[in-house]
């Protein structure tokens, strides 16, 4: 039976959501809210939804199931809180919380309340990364030693509409793009148990450049040229870098290095790309291509999961120990550089089952 959803917030992510619930029979998305009652009613026009609900009415409705909250990031605990204590399960957009103390609160009412949460990045559930961790799950590149991510950019002033909240509290690279970096090393390497940061802002003022607002300036607030180190549980290392300040790089996005060859990985923000290998012993790159369009836009399949996961009465795989952690590292990162010491990770979480591959073979 499919789980019925109602999404608060219609900003401009939901589109894709709304438009990619007609793949996915394990739910049905029935109502939309909005603080912006107009949003709504354009959303639930354009994607024919039935219903149009208040945030409060949403949210206290029996009809209701689960909340999948697409609200600003500031808002995703508060929404995800009031759901929760009505018996809801939540799906939130990335990041779980921007503190990491709301993070916590969400997986305690979540456990005390008996429901599920779940949390974007889902692009981990794509052909690229599900293909790269089954063809580490048949030893193709050895044992992990190390990994290394790499988001490099000048950020977003030049292209969003408002992008003075990138550059405010609870904004950045790392909290902003670093979910998707995170997520797919931690589901292919596991939890990460310690924790070297550092971080800057290399310009104390941007000027936008965007249409809308030419020429206003952003005081910048918090660290847009961030590097971490990562030490896993399994004994790998990771660095990841997370920039607004840089003008070009010729940088991997992912690669994973093994004893017995290398993965390099396309932009964990996309679901089904090309995957590169390379064995100690070739010569040669091998391209290998997951199934399905190496373009399609596959969001909202986590939310499918997570929905087969309560009927089923297992652990969804984008699920809330894993965003709780990745929510962690990224403030980990942070609290590293600020103290000038090594983070020690008090949160865990498992690797999340794969979906299987019919091409992993090398």
């Amino acid at each position: 039976m499919a789980v019925n959803v109602g999404v608060i917030g219609c900003g401009n992510i939901s589109g894709i959501y709304l438009e990619n619930s007609r793949r996915f029979p394990q739910f049905n998305i029935i109502a939309c809210a909005d603080l912006d009652k107009a949003k709504a009613e354009e959303a639930a026009r354009k994607y024919g939804v039935e219903s149009v609900y208040s945030v409060e009415e949403m949210i206290a409705s029996p009809d209701i199931d689960m909340i999948l909250n697409l609200t600003v990031p500031h808002a995703h605990a508060t929404v995800a809180l009031e759901a929760i204590e009505q018996k809801k399960h939540v799906y939130s957009e990335k990041p779980l919380a921007v503190s990491l103390e709301d993070g916590k609160r969400i997986m305690e009412a979540a456990r005390l309340n008996n429901v599920t949460v779940g949390s974007a990045p889902d692009t981990f559930l794509g052909g690229s990364i599900q293909l790269a961790g089954q063809l580490m799950k048949d030893g193709v590149i050895g044992k992990p030693v190390g990994a290394t991510a790499f988001m490099m950019s000048r950020g977003p002033e030049s292209w969003h509409p408002n992008p003075e909240f990138f550059y405010h509290a609870g904004g950045g690279p790392m909290f902003d793009m670093g979910p998707y970096y995170l997520t797919a090393l931690v589901s292919l390497m596991g939890p990460v148990n310690r924790i070297t940061g550092s971080a800057r802002i290399t310009f104390p003022e941007r000027t936008i450049t965007s249409e809308a607002k030419y020429g206003e300036k952003i005081t910048v607030q918090v660290p847009t040229h961030v590097t971490g180190i990562l030490d896993f549980i399994n004994g790998a290392t990771a660095t990841i870098t997370t920039s607004f300040d840089v003008s070009a790089a010729r940088t991997p996005f992912i690669e994973i290095y093994g004893e017995e060859g290398t993965i390099s990985l396309p932009d964990p923000n996309h679901f089904n790309q090309p995957v590169l290998v390379k064995r100690h012993d070739e010569k040669e790159w091998k391209e290998i291509k997951p199934e399905g369009d190496a373009f399609d836009n596959l969001r909202g399949i986590g939310l499918a999961d997570m929905a087969e996961a309560i009927e089923t009465g297992r652990q969804p795989r984008a699920n809330g120990e894993m965003a709780l952690h990745v929510l962690e590292i990224m403030h980990g990162i942070h609290l590293s550089s600020e103290q000038g010491r090594h983070y020690i990770m008090e949160s865990s979480c498992n690797c999340p089952p794969l979906i299987k591959q019919p091409n992993a073979a090398v």
